[in-house]
Formats: structure tokens, sequence, C-alpha cells
């Protein structure tokens, strides 16, 4: 491989692959690493952000631990560091695809510091939450308790 291996990489059960393609790659902007269409499967890159899709089969071997309903992924976002958001949120725009949350202008304290980023949450086909985050830099904590 090209690339870096990242030490955690979330894999995603699918509906649809085709679909899932176009939303991550197409209007997201990661880049297919290596598939295996015959499986239903592909490992995607956006600059060391990596996700597996793996496109659910009920009779093969996969992990689930409970029942798999639409939306999938709740009570998880993944939150993928981009140089902007403008060019995503472009191409989403373009395709009519609805954003979960607007983008926002967000400053979380970390220590002594407050780290600044712009965000927008949209979900991919199978309802998993995406959140965009380009840095706006950092600044001194604004003295609030922890």
């Amino acid at each position: 491989m090209a690339f870096t291996f990242a030490r955690l990489t979330p894999e995603l059960l699918i509906t649809d692959l085709a679909a899932s393609l176009r939303f991550w790659v197409d209007l997201i902007g990661f880049r297919i690493a290596y598939d295996r269409p015959e499986d239903g499967f592909a490992y995607l890159d956006l600059d060391g952000a990596q996700v597996m899709l793996e496109t659910r089969h009920p009779a093969s071997r996969q992990w689930e631990t409970g029942s798999l309903e639409a939306p999938l992924g709740r009570g998880i976002n993944f939150e993928i560091g981009v140089p902007a958001v403008e060019p995503i949120l472009d191409r989403l725009e373009a395709a009519g695809w609805p954003l979960f949350m607007a983008v926002e202008d967000k400053w979380y304290r970390a220590g002594a510091i407050e780290v600044g980023q712009s965000q927008f949450l949209v979900q991919d086909p199978d309802g998993y939450l995406l959140r965009l985050a380009a840095r706006l830099g950092e600044r001194p904590a604004s003295g609030r308790a922890p």
C-alpha cells in the first residue's frame, strides 16, 4: 500500500456500496485506497482519515451486536478534519444533499486554550453522522470553570 493505515479505522455496515461511494468519495472527498467489489467492500482514505465500508449480508460473517435499523450509527458521530469545509458544502449543495446541522464556528476548551473549528454535520445514505471540521486556530480559554 502507498499509504499508512490508521491505528483506529471504523468499519461501517452499509446497504448499498455504490450509493455510499457516491456520498463518501464524490461528495465528501475520500479516495478508494483499495476495494473488493465482489464482497461489497471499500477502504477509504481522506488525508489519513480512514473508514471501511462493508455491504451488509445477513448470511455472511459480520459482527452485529444487535438489530440494525435505520438510521445506522445512532449515538456516534465521526469527526473528520478537513482543510476547508466550503468545497464539501458546495458539492453537497450541488447534489441537493441535506445537512443535519448547518455550518457553524465553534470553540472547544482544551485545558488552558480553546480550539476553534468551522463545522457542520451530514448523514451518509445509511444515516451515519459525519462532522466535517476545519481548524480555526487556538486562543486562550475564556476563564470558565472546567
